[in-house]
């Protein structure tokens, strides 16, 4: 007997587990033969083991779609009483200023975002809660951050240890906030199985993204070439935040920046926003917001 179950509403990942585990699990439990093709489950063997395996994965798919439902409607919920809140598993995250609301608004009615101010305005900070906001009431099915890996001095080349050692330090940020929003052991799982990808910019080459919740940070030191790369992986059903501080940039004397840009080629079309915050967005330690307006005046003096 054969017997095919389409998934093609869920996400593979965790439907399916880690390494395919429960495809594994299914065909030791019921002896027969199963597979994974076309987003469908295939079972093949004895009718009456079949129809227990079908039975089985239908089980874990309707137990899918309550866990699902459970956190769209306290997402909805908690966001359509307080639009102004993000929320993720580990906390609920409010936004402290006019800038950073309009940030997050512009992130729900626009399919690309691109977020300029100074450190400590929560372009990162808050366009990681909403990706893991999106992921959790699955209306994205992974999360792709990603960040240029400029060398500060050193040459990546000439640094010890293996391309993921390297590149650690320029992505650590990314890591950093994930863990604020969701439990060490599923930030965990969820890089396994790719849920989560957190990678240097170059890593996105040749990529087409869809269904998916992608964030470029630091983008103030992505070349011209790289920016138009990145901007040009989104697929269908995704949302796309690109966060940088023009004041900040590492790049090459004589290299433009593509964050720079992009505000010139791309101003006139209307489904991207772009959403400039300032010292008054600063959301750290009240001495960040002193420090970042002192390097302004400086800066404009």
């Amino acid at each position: 007997m054969k017997v095919s179950i389409p998934i093609t509403d869920y996400n593979p990942n965790e439907v399916l587990g880690f390494q395919d585990e429960l495809l594994k699990k299914i065909q030791i439990k019921f002896n027969i033969i199963v597979s994974m093709r076309d987003e469908c489950i295939h079972l093949k063997g004895d009718e009456e083991n079949v129809q227990k395996a079908a039975k089985a994965i239908g089980k874990v798919l309707k137990n899918l779609d309550k866990k699902t439902k459970d956190a769209q409607q306290k997402i909805t919920k908690v966001e359509e009483k307080d639009p102004l809140c993000v929320t993720t598993p580990k906390r609920l995250v409010k936004v402290k200023s006019d800038g950073q609301a309009e940030y997050v608004k512009a992130i729900d009615d626009h399919d690309i975002v691109i977020s300029i101010g100074p450190a400590g305005t929560g372009k990162t900070y808050l366009g990681v809660a909403k990706a893991v906001s999106y992921l959790m009431s699955r209306r994205v099915e992974r999360i792709i951050l990603a960040r240029p890996a400029v060398e500060a001095g050193e040459s990546l080349g000439f640094l010890p240890g293996a391309i993921e050692e390297k590149v650690d330090p320029y992505l650590r940020p990314l890591y950093d906030a994930l863990h604020d929003f969701l439990p060490y052991d599923r930030v965990k799982k969820y890089l396994t199985m790719k849920t989560i990808e957190v990678a240097p910019l170059a890593y996105m080459r040749g990529r087409t993204l869809n269904d998916s919740f992608i964030i470029l940070d630091e983008a103030q030191n992505t070349t011209s070439i790289q920016m138009k790369m990145f901007l040009t992986r989104m697929g269908w059903r995704s949302k796309v935040v690109v966060t940088g501080d023009i004041t900040q940039i590492d790049l090459p004397s004589g290299v433009s920046s593509g964050l720079i840009e992009i505000q010139h080629i791309l101003k006139h079309i209307q489904a991207i926003r772009f959403v400039y915050l300032n010292e008054s967005d600063v959301a750290r330690h009240n001495l960040v917001q002193k420090i970042v307006k002192a390097y302004e005046a400086e800066n404009t003096d």
